[in-house]
């Protein structure tokens, strides 16, 4: 395969290669926090709102077998519980305990600065445009809300949001 100008790549080439470096260092943070990714991912949707198994596995694109695994070992960490669903009394929903909550702060806090600094290169105005473009294939593809809206610029403020 032929070394393309780094400056240079297609957009299938640039949303791939994007992805694994918001990958690698999501991984990262999860694991500072002693969190794997999907537990990450789990207490990130849950600042939200609690959700059944049903809707928490279609936001995180998971067969129910992986989703009960996810939220057994989550739970046994003392992050998640399981509370009886008001509107069925033979389901459960899923919420963040106390100490959940505290974690999913401190690693969304965390991973958005770090994330953010990905862009330090871009000029504000470059990252409202990349924002736009991205915000753009995000919702023709509909995808699920699995981290909050950060604020613009620097700032951490963040507004909750259902998925």
């Amino acid at each position: 395969m032929a070394k393309q100008d780094e400056g240079q790549i297609g957009v299938v080439a640039a949303l791939v290669r994007s992805t694994f470096l918001v990958n690698a260092v999501y991984a990262e943070s999860a694991r500072e926090y002693g969190l794997t990714s999907q537990q990450g991912q789990l207490l990130c949707v849950l600042m939200a709102q609690s959700y059944g198994m049903g809707e928490l596995g279609a936001v995180l694109g998971l067969a129910k077998s992986s989703l009960t695994g996810l939220v057994d070992r989550t739970e046994r960490n003392g992050l998640v519980q399981r509370k009886p669903d008001p509107e069925d009394s033979r389901a459960v929903r899923i919420a963040l305990t106390r100490k959940g909550s505290k974690v999913a702060e401190e690693f969304y806090v965390e991973t958005c600065r770090r994330v953010e600094n990905l862009t330090a290169g871009l000029t504000a105005a470059d990252r409202d445009t990349l924002a736009g473009l991205l915000g753009t294939v995000v919702a023709e593809n509909k995808v699920p809300v699995v981290f909050l809206e950060s604020g613009g610029g620097a700032g951490l403020d963040h507004e909750r949001q259902s998925p």
